[in-house]
């Protein structure tokens, strides 16, 4: 996996949350090596034992059950512990749910049959952004309480937190909330970390302005997941073959920004090499 990554131009790679135990002793050997270097860890990395596939929501800083955010605090300092093995300096988080049923996928739905106008969506959304309203204060205070002994933790290790935007509308902080959020957490150690494919799916149903989200919160931001959306929420798509505007977020791009590229599996080597030269020529070579 990492001599394709390498074989591909790129120096770095990003280990993520699908990364099996019996994957740590290659990873390992190919880091000591001098093969390649990591930039990131994704939460949970690696898996739980047990665990064989992606997880990244699997305890939840969120939950209601004190056992779940134990094993999320455990799980998540064994992240942080690798992440310090491999010499990574940031772990992007995902924070937690509020406990609704989650309607994206509905709304994603009416927004493909062209209902997005509609007065029965704009309904819908009032709704949705009542009920969630409703439902957050006690998920988001047991994110938060959990959040804060982990950046404790963080600080001791050297590393940063970079806190995700997400897609779905019930996983927090959300897209309302995120000034609040950084205001109470100050510490340098907490960044933001902006998907442009999970931003484009919230614009694509109406909840943010891609361009304008991103300005918001530029004075925290440290690093991408870079990858395009196939309208309305085909994401992991090659950079310029969907509806993300690059070129309006080049403003808010740093060289000294971590910029992974967070690919479909179900690409070839060529629809990811021309994603990745699009980035270059529109936001340039570092």
């Amino acid at each position: 996996m990492l001599e394709e990554i390498r074989a591909l131009g790129f120096g770095f790679a990003e280990l993520s949350h699908g990364v099996r135990m019996s994957l740590v002793p290659g990873i390992l050997e190919a880091v000591d090596g001098g093969l390649i270097r990591i930039s990131t860890l994704h939460n949970f990395c690696p898996l739980p034992l047990g665990v064989e596939h992606a997880a990244p929501n699997l305890y939840q800083f969120s939950s209601d059950d004190p056992r779940e955010r134990e094993y999320a605090l455990k799980h998540t300092l064994r992240t942080f512990d690798f992440a310090v093995r491999v010499k990574a300096s940031l772990v992007v988080l995902h924070l937690g749910s509020i406990p609704l049923k989650d309607p994206t996928e509905r709304l994603l739905q009416l927004v493909e049959q062209g209902k997005k106008d509609t007065p029965y969506y704009q309904g819908f959304c009032d709704d949705v952004c009542l009920r969630r309203e409703d439902k957050k204060e006690q998920a988001i205070e047991h994110c938060y309480e959990l959040l804060a002994r982990l950046v404790t933790e963080a600080e001791t290790r050297g590393l940063k937190l970079g806190i995700e935007n997400r897609e779905s509308v019930v996983e927090i902080p959300f897209e309302t909330d995120l000034g609040l959020f950084f205001k109470q957490f100050r510490s340098p150690a907490v960044c933001y970390w902006h998907d442009t494919g999970h931003a484009q799916i919230k614009e694509n149903i109406g909840f943010i302005q891609h361009a304008m989200h991103l300005e918001l919160f530029a004075e925290r931001l440290v690093g991408f997941h870079v990858h395009d959306v196939a309208f309305p929420g085909q994401d992991h798509r090659p950079p310029g073959d969907g509806t993300v505007d690059f070129a309006a977020l080049k403003p808010w791009v740093r060289p000294e920004h971590i910029k992974v590229f967070e690919l479909s599996p179900s690409l070839n080597t060529q629809d990811a090499q021309r994603g990745i030269e699009f980035i270059k020529s529109t936001w340039g070579a570092e």
